[in-house]
């Protein structure tokens, strides 16, 4: 069969973690024949989550892609991450969807995850049906999570089926449409037969049948005017209206059943096929003219100029990089040469593949709404937007999530710090959200992500993707020194007479305290002709080694000033080393008496958390040393802006996930220096010269 657009259909799964959007993704897999049996993600055999690191925590790490036959059309299923640490790579997933099917947890209702990502689908505008699965576990409860999902959203949520029994006597549901029950065998077939309403649920079907008309009319004007004056309406009306709606999104069907025993999946594949708009149905796509502010619209056809969006990098060790693309208007060729808009430059590729889970398959060409990968693309990166060179556009891409919490990484093998830094860009490349720096005072390697496990299983697929093992620690926290009141007149004198030429210099420096974050100054006040100005520079550079390491703990010296006025020196015996060192041991002398103190780096941070938790976010806070600063609310959550010590809120991901549930996020940056409070400032100077020693 010869694909066209029209029979394309891509549909992201998106849930909050362990709500069983991977099983589910296998049954439509092997309802759809692209699978012989049933993948189960417990048993580790799942096509859709095969990294290593997502079969040891049964979690999908990353966006897994593959396709299913289903009544003359394709579907291609996105397999997102619902955990926490992974939700960026899922919101990047969903700009190469056109529909959402929300997966939600019949025992566990409405969780975190589902919210945010619910959020991700509103910003693309993706029209979603919701998927009510593990009906078979102990506490299912369909209507109760239909009402939360009411609350939750906001929306006008319509159950199009329901369920017949639940928990152990799940077995089937019933179509409101078509007034009809499918009994399933519970093999994990998905075989059903047809049959009547059971008369037990006859009442409560007409009920449900009412509401759901209720809530598709509203789709349409003329439709509902004919329902208001009580005419009945034909079955035709009511499914063109629902589908319309659907697409729209102002209707949100809800189904249920369960994945793993294959029970309502074949339901929910016959609702993606019609109410899902193909790739073909959008009016066009916005992008911009590069270097202008000019916005060009593309049409998703194949005789338009061709354009595609880069959602995501795989970073395969043997096949080298993975580009994954989602086109959005023209066609693509193997032969073609393809422009990089960003960027700006002109890339080469051999062979276009249509991914299979952790396989793929070479494909010819491919068209608007195709999913496809194309290998070792030189330039090209996560968000890039690849074109035709003559007629360029740049697809505005998503922004992946903040990192939030950061450690220094260090290789178990000593010498191998270049193949570290190496090895983990390439793995930048696959996931945005990590960052990776190089602090500068303590030289350590910083790595930062979007929470705890995400680090882990970066270091994980580091060490089985490119040898290297690593081991994570706390970051230092880069402590500063000052003065608080002057030091004038101080006078060092280095003399070394040693048999041969001695050493000698001698030097008189005014010291003095500056603002916060002005740094270091040096003035040279010098008259008359004691000292030669040629040593000038020579203590100059005493002064700024001297500052790298001060008195205290041995942390960098910042923000005070050194008046350089006067000294001797001997026409034989001095130099620029004798010079050098006055300075240096002149500055430490100075500082002794010039009242040392430690200053400490204070962040700030903005915290959004749902309204029942604001108190005790805000008496975490108090404890932290930290400081309110003011507060908004935004929608149900309120919006904490706050300033804290660094040292208070290195792990503070790991913390206000436990305070909030898993529902406060927040943003950090640095802000400026304090003074380190005396009691802990001792603590601070303790530890860093036992770690000296």
């Amino acid at each position: 069969m010869e694909r066209k657009s029209e029979q394309l259909r891509n549909a992201a799964l998106i849930a909050h973690v362990g709500s069983g959007k991977t099983s589910l993704g296998e049954a439509i897999l092997f309802n759809g024949k692209s699978t012989t049996r049933l993948g189960r993600v417990d048993d580790g055999t799942s096509n859709l989550d095969y990294e290593p690191e997502e079969i040891k925590r049964k979690i999908t790490i990353a966006t897994a892609i593959h396709h299913a036959g289903w009544k003359r059309h394709v579907i291609n299923v996105i397999d997102t991450p619902g955990d926490d640490n992974f939700l960026s790579d899922a919101k990047a997933a969903l700009q190469a969807a056109d529909g959402v099917v929300v997966v939600v947890d019949a025992t566990a209702g409405v969780k975190v995850g589902t919210h945010k990502l619910w959020g991700f689908a509103d910003e693309r505008s993706l029209p979603r049906v919701i998927f009510v699965n593990k009906m078979d576990r102990e506490r299912a409860d369909f209507y109760r999570v239909v009402e939360e999902i009411e609350k939750a959203f906001n929306v006008k949520a319509t159950p199009v089926f329901l369920p017949v029994g639940a928990e152990d006597s799940f077995k089937g549901l019933i179509d409101l449409a078509k007034q009809k029950a499918y009994l399933y065998s519970k093999d994990g077939s998905g075989k059903f037969e047809e049959s009547a309403i059971p008369p037990e649920m006859e009442e409560e079907t007409g009920r449900w049948r009412e509401k759901m008309i209720e809530n598709v009319v509203e789709a349409n004007d003329a439709v509902m005017e004919k329902y208001l004056e009580g005419e009945p309406l034909t079955a035709a009306e009511i499914e063109e209206t629902f589908v319309s709606g659907t697409k729209s999104g102002l209707v949100v069907p809800i189904l249920c059943g369960s994945a793993t025993l294959n029970m309502g999946v074949a339901q929910l594949m016959d609702l993606i096929v019609q109410a899902f708009p193909s790739p073909a149905e959008k009016e066009s796509y916005a992008g911009m003219k590069p270097k202008t502010d000019q916005v060009i619209q593309r049409r998703p056809s194949i005789d338009q100029p061709f354009s595609s969006l880069v959602f995501k990098t795989v970073a395969d060790p043997f096949a080298g990089k993975l580009s994954l693309i989602r086109i959005f208007s023209g066609t693509l060729s193997s032969d073609m040469t393809l422009y990089n808009a960003n960027k700006g430059v002109k890339e080469k590729f051999g062979q276009i593949f249509l991914m299979e889970g952790k396989k793929q398959q070479p494909v010819e060409t491919a068209m608007p709404g195709d999913i496809v990968a194309i290998p070792k693309l030189k330039e090209t990166g996560t968000g890039d937007t690849l074109c035709q060179e003559n007629d360029p556009i740049i697809y505005k891409a998503s922004e992946p999530l903040k990192p939030v919490i950061s450690y220094a990484v260090e290789t178990k093998v000593k010498g191998s710090e270049d193949k570290l830094f190496s090895s983990l860009s390439r793995l930048l490349d696959e996931d945005p959200t990590l960052r990776l720096e190089r602090d500068q005072t303590s030289s350590e390697i910083v790595l930062s992500g979007t929470g705890q496990i995400h680090l882990e299983a970066t270091c994980e697929k580091l060490n089985r993707k490119f040898g290297v093992e690593v081991n994570l620690k706390p970051l230092k926290v880069p402590y500063r020194e000052t003065i608080k009141k002057p030091a004038t007149q101080v006078i060092y004198r280095h003399k070394k007479q040693s048999g041969g030429r001695g050493q000698f210099a001698e030097v008189h420096f005014d010291v003095s305290p500056q603002e916060r974050g002005s740094g270091f100054e040096f003035q040279n006040a010098l008259v008359g002709m004691n000292v030669p100005r040629n040593f000038v520079p020579a203590v100059e550079k005493g002064l700024h080694e001297s500052l790298r390491s001060g008195i205290l703990a041995g942390f960098p010296v910042v923000d005070l000033k050194v008046r350089f006025y006067d000294g001797k020196s001997h026409e034989v015996d001095s130099s620029e080393m004798a010079f050098k060192i006055a300075a240096s041991m002149c500055l430490k002398k100075a500082m002794q008496e010039a009242n040392p103190i430690l200053l400490e780096p204070i962040v700030k941070l903005e915290i959004t958390v749902p309204e029942e938790s604001m108190g005790d976010v805000m008496g975490d806070l108090n404890s932290r040393r930290g400081r309110v600063l003011g507060m908004d609310s935004k929608g149900r959550f309120q919006v904490i802006k706050a300033q804290a010590p660094l040292s208070e809120v290195l792990q503070y991901a790991i913390d206000l996930n436990a305070l909030t549930a898993g529902r406060g996020t927040f943003e950090m940056e640095p802000s400026h220096y304090d003074e380190v409070p005396a009691h802990l400032a001792e603590k601070v100077i303790a530890e860093a010269k036992k770690a000296a020693e």
